[in-house]
């Protein structure tokens, strides 16, 4: 299944990231790609990247924080071979970001909670 949010589908890295472990993006990797998942994180959780890393795109010791404080409140954690979070952005990782960032595009186009469909709770 492909990715499907508008910041993050239209990059070929992370939609490989999404089927195949060697693309995988881990500290010290640097492009477009990283600046993609830097945004996403601070739009999703308001996490609190170091600004030279989000200047250079460079996966840098913030990033790997705020991909671990993602995981960790997400209980993202491959159980068949890891017993702690770690600061991969693998599949599941990707996926999780992907899922997430599309629900909120799509909430932040439509007149009400897409959650919660009581009419009371559309904006004027």
């Amino acid at each position: 299944m492909p990715l499907v949010s508008k910041l993050l589908s239209g990059d070929s890295r992370l939609q490989n990231c999404l089927v195949s472990d060697p693309a995988h993006v881990t500290p010290g990797s640097k492009g477009p790609y990283v600046s993609l998942i830097q945004k996403a994180l601070i739009l999703l959780d308001g996490l609190q990247i170091d600004d030279a890393e989000l200047r250079q795109g460079v996966y840098g010791p913030s990033t790997a924080a705020a991909v671990v404080a993602f995981k960790t409140r997400r209980g993202i954690i491959n159980r068949a071979y890891q017993q702690t979070v770690d600061d991969i952005v693998g599949k599941m990782t990707i996926a999780a970001l992907d899922r997430e960032m599309a629900a909120r595009e799509l909430a932040a186009v439509l007149p009400c909670n897409p959650r919660d469909f009581s009419i009371s709770t559309c904006r004027r």
